[in-house]
């Protein structure tokens, strides 16, 4: 059956995925690739392994319970660039707050999948979609906190309506997260208010980072971190917080997450300082958010008045399921997806899993397909034994990752299925 085919919905405000049309694999490759990475071979995708924190490793998830991330943290410029969705592509992506599974719809694709293990993920992407479909385009800036206003929770009545018993539950239990605008409702933009309300005033004032954000050419960039922002006491706060940046968008505990050591503290440092000098502040929402909890002038792609009509009109292309990644590959079949947006879904597993995922990718993937996603703290790359199915597009990555506007990540990769 066609991917492309309407999905149902289930009483949770999730959605069935059909099960997408498949071209097969020669026997002898599909014999091969299982045996190279440890997968019996038989007609039916493998199972993955349970994920269990174990060591170093750590559950797909531990709290389930509330928002991690009110906004997606990765460059959807970045992500569209690398993806190069074509009119009538199928894509599948993790759906995270929903910022970027909506950019794609600015694409024309066919269908864009999102998946997510954790029901107040998909309830924030619900929300969403809700406000794209009933807020003019002034009110969806202030509802989900790009802009200052008033009246949040007037629009969100005004959503509601369109919401699943588990979403509206879910939100009608949060109005505070609402009054504050739905991009600050995570535990990770909360970290963020509290880095912006208590680190950074003790290096600027808020007229030094305004003066930040106001851009320039970039001799007046240069000359200004030079001479203005680039104090001592901003680098030893940097120093010591921006690993905790980090760990915070990795999610995880203290004791899973490997040792922040100078030496990566000085990277974090250093890709700070390029988003200062080398690219335009001015243009960085996320940059923005970061250091005043707003976007001011500088929007994300899927908030900027150009996309949003193209958005809105492919709003039905959109279709959302509560599950793991793994079991929306089984439902969705071989050779089904032409791209896929996998954020750094990897970081949670051992590099087994981690095979064996890559391995599926691969097998739902269409021939030209291509596959994206990030590192923050562990390299995850295709694993040479997987050279027949997976060609990474390096030089395009490598362009990319100097582009990207958001200083979490070491790495970012885009892979071509073959």
């Amino acid at each position: 059956m066609d991917p492309t085919e309407t999905t149902s919905s289930d009483a949770s405000g999730s959605r069935s995925l059909r099960r997408g049309r498949g071209d097969g694999e020669s026997s002898r490759r599909r014999r091969v690739g299982q045996t190279q990475v440890g997968i019996p071979g038989r007609p039916t995708v493998p199972v993955l392994p349970t994920l269990i924190p174990t060591g170093g490793e750590i559950a797909y998830g531990s709290d389930f319970t509330a928002v991690r991330y009110a906004q997606c943290w990765e460059d959807a410029d970045v992500l569209l660039d690398a993806l190069a969705v074509q009119p009538g592509d199928v894509c599948l992506s993790i759906a995270s707050a929903g910022d970027n599974a909506l950019a794609l719809l600015a694409r024309h694709p066919a269908k864009v999948f999102a998946v997510d293990l954790n029901p107040a993920q998909l309830a924030c992407l619900e929300l969403r979609v809700a406000a794209y479909r009933l807020l003019n385009y002034d009110d969806l800036l202030v509802f989900l906190g790009s802009r200052r206003g008033q009246q949040r929770m007037k629009l969100y009545h005004t959503c509601r309506r369109l919401l699943s018993r588990h979403a509206r539950a879910y939100w009608d239990e949060r109005p505070e997260d609402i009054a504050q605008g739905v991009g600050s409702a995570g535990k990770f933009e909360r970290m963020m208010l509290r880095f912006r309300s208590a680190i950074v005033p003790l290096a600027h004032d808020r007229l030094m980072v305004d003066r930040l954000l106001a851009g320039g050419t970039r001799s007046e960039r240069q000359a200004f971190f030079e001479t203005r922002w680039n104090t001592p006491m901003r680098r030893l706060l940097a120093m010591l917080f921006l690993p905790r940046v980090v760990q915070a968008r990795t999610g995880r505990a203290v004791p899973f997450l490997p040792s922040m050591d100078f030496v990566h503290a000085r990277r974090l440092l250093t890709r700070t300082e390029r988003l200062i000098t080398e690219q335009d502040p001015a243009q960085n929402p996320y940059l923005h958010w970061m250091l005043t909890g707003t976007h001011g002038n500088a929007l994300p792609f899927a908030l900027r008045p150009e996309n949003v009509p193209t958005i809105r009109a492919n709003l039905d292309r959109l279709d959302w399921r509560l599950c793991a990644l793994e079991d929306a590959l089984g439902e969705l079949g071989d050779r089904s997806i032409d791209r896929f947006n996998l954020s750094d879904t990897f970081e949670y597993l051992a590099e087994p899993a981690f095979h064996t995922l890559l391995y599926r990718l691969a097998r739902c993937g269409r021939r030209g397909g291509r596959l994206a996603y990030w590192n923050t703290t562990i390299r995850r790359r295709r694993p040479p034994i997987m050279a027949d199915m997976l060609l990474p597009l390096t030089d395009l990555a490598d362009s990319l990752k100097r582009k990207d506007r958001v200083f979490f990540y070491d790495d970012f990769v885009v892979e071509e299925i073959i």
